[in-house]
């Protein structure tokens, strides 16, 4: 989450859903858990957050960023 510069992921969980993370706004990381912020509206802010208990995360993959052509 700190790394410089960020390097957006995709994380997967134990129920078979995915959560895509941009930014280092997107995911708080709690003592239990990660707060992921979903459906951002025209400003960025968040309408709607997922909680995933670290214990349910299953994988993070690296999102490729496409390249200005």
């Amino acid at each position: 989450m700190e790394e410089t510069p960020f390097r957006p992921f995709r994380l997967h969980t134990t129920d078979g859903k995915t959560y895509d993370i941009p930014n280092h706004d997107a995911m708080f990381l709690k003592r239990n858990c990660v707060e992921i912020a979903l459906d951002p509206d025209s400003e960025g802010a968040a309408l709607k957050f997922a909680h995933v208990a670290f214990l349910h995360i299953t994988t993070m993959e690296d999102l490729t960023v496409a390249s200005p052509a």
